[in-house]
């Protein structure tokens, strides 16, 4: 695998093109602004979404969507959720059966509360598709720190070459069969973290955040299983990794969103305040309907739903948590 095309140019993006370019002969980066795409080109830096981290010489960073894909045998999709089947519609004229596509994108698409590599496969008519997710701040990647990750599919083949090709002295790849448990893991887990934020934002210690990581944990586990994916996998990387990382970490947009809501700010006003999409507003709606579809319990997603979206309090939140039934854990 020599060259890679990476489409979408947020920090996540910047990121994985920067630690992933000493694998690739060349690595092209889609930006669809334009003038960001220009200012990147000619200054090898991201100045909006991760500043700081310069690019390697064998990037290019375009806005022209063919030019991306042009060549790529690997194409790695990292795009809000939202907008993943409108950009996979606009690639189909440069896609090709021999190409491979990598979804690293955490969340799921509302209306149809499909899986995002759900919507590759369905758009670009393919198989050859996996998922890449894990505890992965785009920061610490792109400064080389050491992350682990996983790449998932059920095609045969192609997570090991997907691990092959992206394993470096610093990003670690394992392999996986299970893209359903590990793509839900990445999703839910953004709705936990809103929760996470809100507690941080009201001064609340230890005691409350292991318990929301734990129970937490527990919802995220019985939607993948009741949707096919294994109980083990929200058990490694996907799941608990990335859950601890974006529950406790400074850099998590959706812990931030929680932050702020706890100290009273309304959330139109929180999102439209962020560069950066927080997956886990939207996730949660999808996460609710996956929950009764499948009759899940999943009450901690329920009492985030309220507060993001019928203007429920935190410690109404809180309360009825805490005052729900008793039973066994």
């Amino acid at each position: 695998m020599k060259n890679l095309a990476i489409i979408g140019g947020g920090s996540w993006g910047t990121a994985l093109s920067i630690v992933l370019a000493p694998r690739f002969d060349r690595v092209t980066l889609w930006v669809h602004e334009g003038d960001l795409a220009g200012r990147m080109q000619a200054n090898r830096l991201n100045d909006v979404f991760l500043p700081g981290a310069p690019l390697p010489a064998n990037i290019t960073v375009t806005s022209d969507l063919m030019s991306a894909l042009d060549g790529g045998q690997i194409v790695l999709s990292v795009m809000p959720s939202h907008l993943a089947r409108a950009v996979y519609q606009r690639m189909l004229p440069g896609l090709n059966e021999k190409m491979i596509f990598v979804s690293a994108t955490k969340g799921l698409e509302n209306h149809s509360l499909m899986r995002v590599t759900q919507v590759i496969r369905e758009v670009a008519g393919t198989t050859r598709v996996a998922v890449l997710s894990g505890p992965s701040f785009a920061r610490e990647v792109a400064r080389f720190e050491p992350t682990a990750v996983v790449a998932a599919s059920t095609e045969p083949g192609i997570a090991e070459t997907v691990q092959a090709a992206f394993s470096g002295p610093t990003f670690r790849v394992y392999t996986s069969n299970d893209p359903t448990g590990v793509e839900i893991g990445g999703s839910i887990k953004n709705v936990v973290a809103i929760g996470a934020g809100v507690l941080h934002g009201m001064g609340l210690g230890h005691n409350a955040m292991a318990a929301l990581i734990t129970r937490g944990l527990a919802e995220m586990t019985r939607l993948a299983v009741a949707m096919g994916g294994r109980q083990s996998t929200l058990a490694g990387l996907a799941g608990l990794g990335d859950l601890v990382l974006t529950c406790t970490g400074d850099l998590s947009r959706n812990r931030t969103v929680g932050i702020e809501l706890a100290r009273g700010r309304k959330l139109a006003d929180i999102v439209s305040s962020m560069k950066m999409v927080a997956e886990g507003v939207k996730t949660t709606d999808a996460a609710i309907e996956l929950a009764q579809r499948f009759q899940v319990e999943m009450p901690i997603t329920a009492q985030m739903h309220q507060m993001l979206h019928a203007g429920s309090s935190p410690q109404d939140a809180i309360r009825r948590l805490m005052e729900r039934s008793l039973k066994g854990e």
